[in-house]
């Protein structure tokens, strides 16, 4: 509430500016900084002391999976030589290095296998994920085939000893079937 009278209210607080303002430099007094290389540099004007040129980067597309990235000229240079010509990118690679470590050294078998299973996951998995891991389960379907295991896997606890008699199995007891339709039969009946 304001004082009667329109009196003020005299406080003994004053205020007051405790900060300073930093003094004013001089322009003359600031100096450029140089590195240490730009200074041995320009001491030395014989001119055989020149940085090297500084490379552009470029970006390189993966040509396994298709993915891009940022790499010197003479780094994609030396990718391709190594990899048959073809440009692909480090996680490819490393893909590739365990592919050539299954195959028995054959690079180039192993980079077109790794590029037929990018190229395979890039048309099939990306779009239609569900569909790619149906495909996943075919393949393995096929090679347990092949390995002679068949699509049912073989029980490892023996059903037999020596003598031919049979030992420590699980019996089967009778189905449940006909004890559940015996009670839906019963519940048609007193309804």
């Amino acid at each position: 509430m304001a004082p009667p009278n329109g009196e003020a209210i005299v406080s003994s607080y004053a205020r007051t500016n405790t900060f300073s303002k930093p003094p004013k430099l001089a322009t003359d007094s600031l100096q450029r900084t140089v590195s240490d290389i730009s200074f041995e540099l320009s001491k030395e004007d014989n001119g055989e002391l020149t940085l090297p040129a500084i490379s552009e980067v470029e970006d390189a597309k993966c040509e396994c999976c298709g993915m891009s990235e940022e790499c010197t000229p003479e780094y994609i240079k030396r990718v391709r030589d190594k990899f048959l010509g073809k440009w692909i990118c480090g996680l490819c690679t490393e893909a590739v290095k365990e592919e050539i470590e299954k195959n028995g050294g054959k690079k180039e078998e192993a980079l077109s296998t790794h590029m037929n299973a990018c190229s395979r996951f890039n048309k099939l998995g990306r779009a239609y994920p569900v569909l790619f891991q149906a495909e996943a389960m075919r393949e393995i379907l096929k090679k347990s085939t092949r390995d002679g295991r068949g699509y049912r896997a073989k029980s490892i606890s023996p059903r037999t000893d020596k003598t031919g008699q049979k030992i420590g199995g699980i019996a089967r007891s009778s189905s449940c079937i006909p004890a559940i339709t015996r009670e839906i039969n019963d519940l048609r009946m007193s309804n």
